[in-house]
Parts: C-alpha cells; structure tokens; sequence
C-alpha cells in the first residue's frame, strides 16, 4: 500500500520556516476515521503542544460523520499524538527554549492507518513571506521561457 493524503495544511509552509517533519500517530475515535477517510478535515489553525511529556493536538477540525448521529464526536477536540517518548523531549525542548511551533502539515493513510505529518517551524515575517512570493513567481518566469512558452520580454 502507498500513502494517500486526506487532508493538508497549504498554508502552513507560507507561514512558517519548516525546519524539521516528524511522523506521529494519532488517537482517534470510530467515527472521526470515518470522516477522515471521506477527506472532512481541516488543519488550517490548528497547533501541537507537549503537555506532560505528551503531545496533543489543538483545533484540528474534523467534521462530524454524517452517519454517526449519537456516537459522533466534538469536531474541535484535544486529540493524542502518539510519538515515542525522545521525540516528546526533544520537541519539548526546541518549542519550549527556542521559539519553535509544532505545525500539522498533512494528515495521510499509511498501510491502513492514520499518521499526521508534523513540522517544526520558526514564523515567518511579512518580509519573508514577501521575498518567497517574488522568489516562486520568478521561477515560474524561468519554467514558462525553459517550456518555450512567451515570458516577459
């Protein structure tokens, strides 16, 4: 089996200077994975925190499964990471001394189970996100003349 991604957080990479991605697995409940694998999840404020050498993750929205009526679960939930434990300490450290987040960058099936792909990252400023803008519009310049489309002249 391969990977298939269900759900992915585009902005964080604009917002934030991804430093390091770690693998984690997550605590879920029966109809949270339903909804998942229908692709209604949305990462897009959501945050990592290391609380008492664990990891939880914070406003992960995963929308209610539309057949699950009583057995339904809170959308906006506290949900488990699970990491091995010298992971937790040493992302505790970085977040904690360097001024690091834990961002979700995608949630994806692997071999039949859910991992959630989290990345350590620094913000970036307006400045920063203004020289990427420049930097991929600049590329995608030199990809439409290598093409032989018109660029600029």
């Amino acid at each position: 089996m391969g990977e298939k991604v269900l759900c992915q957080n585009k902005k964080a990479r604009h917002d934030f200077f991804i430093e390091e991605t770690y693998e984690a697995g997550i605590a879920l409940l029966g109809t949270e994975v339903k909804s998942l694998r229908l692709g209604k999840a949305n990462l897009k404020d959501s945050y990592a925190r290391i609380e008492d050498e664990e990891a939880f993750l914070h406003h992960a929205h995963i929308s209610p499964y539309p057949y699950g009526h009583q057995f339904n679960h809170d959308p906006e939930r506290v949900r488990k990471l699970l990491l091995h434990k010298r992971e937790i300490r040493r992302l505790s450290g970085k977040t904690h001394e360097r001024g690091y987040t834990l961002i979700p960058l995608k949630i994806y099936l692997k071999n039949g189970k859910i991992k959630i792909e989290m990345g350590l990252g620094k913000g970036k400023t307006l400045y920063d996100k203004r020289e990427d803008l420049k930097k991929r519009s600049a590329d995608r310049e030199i990809e439409k003349v290598m093409k032989g489309g018109k660029g600029r002249t």
